[in-house]
């Protein structure tokens, strides 16, 4: 596959992620109220959200949604990768973005409820520390990628993924109401990123259809 495709793919990858994953997140939400409601979850306090739709019953659809967007999240990158410098910066956040992508993969092992009576299970843990995975790998990723567009004339999309980051750090780990924010937070920016990352890709000299 040549350059272009793969940006092309990457391109849409990231355009369609951020659609799938808030999509069928906002369509579960709304059709398992009830079971999220019997283990805890309220509007205002959403414990085990999103996390715990996949334990409801259309659960294989978040199971699946959550393995599709981290393939996904690595074909984005990939694409990231070859559009910027093959600088330090550059390198090294789109490789902290694919490792969230498999964090995001990760998820699929089923996480366990917070109120239960049980001890932790083993898939439990692993969805655990898939979700620490992402927190860990998709922050530092934007902080370099904020620097990487900045090197390269990008100075908008550099501050706008800043102010995303900074916004997202503390609702990430604050959990509870403050991760709506940070699951919109991310989810606009992917969009945005991969709609530049598409205009790159139609405006180059090189796409076959310009």
């Amino acid at each position: 596959m040549n350059l272009q495709k793969r940006v092309k793919l990457a391109s849409w990858a990231g355009i369609m992620g951020p659609l799938l994953l808030g999509g069928v997140v906002t369509i579960l939400t709304i059709t398992e109220r009830d079971f999220m409601a019997s283990i805890g979850w309220k509007l205002n306090a959403p414990l085990d959200w999103p996390s715990g739709l996949a334990l409801g019953p259309s659960g294989w659809i978040m199971t699946s949604t959550f393995l599709i967007s981290g393939i996904l999240i690595i074909i984005f990158a990939s694409g990231l990768r070859l559009s910027l410098p093959p600088v330090r910066t550059a390198l090294i956040a789109t490789w902290l973005l694919t490792a969230a992508g498999f964090g995001m993969i990760g998820l699929v092992s089923p996480t366990d409820k917070t109120i239960r009576t049980t001890p932790a299970t083993l898939h439990g843990r692993l969805h655990d520390a898939s979700f620490v995975v992402i927190g860990l790998t998709l922050m530092p990723a934007m902080i370099l990628l904020g620097f990487a567009y900045y090197k390269n004339g990008q100075k908008g999309l550099a501050i706008y993924t800043w102010v995303t980051t900074a916004l997202a750090i503390p609702t990430f780990w604050l959990k509870g109401f403050a991760f709506y924010i940070f699951l919109f937070a991310i989810l606009t920016w992917c969009e945005v990123v991969a709609l530049r990352l598409w205009s790159i890709f139609k405006l180059s000299p090189l796409n076959p259809t310009s």
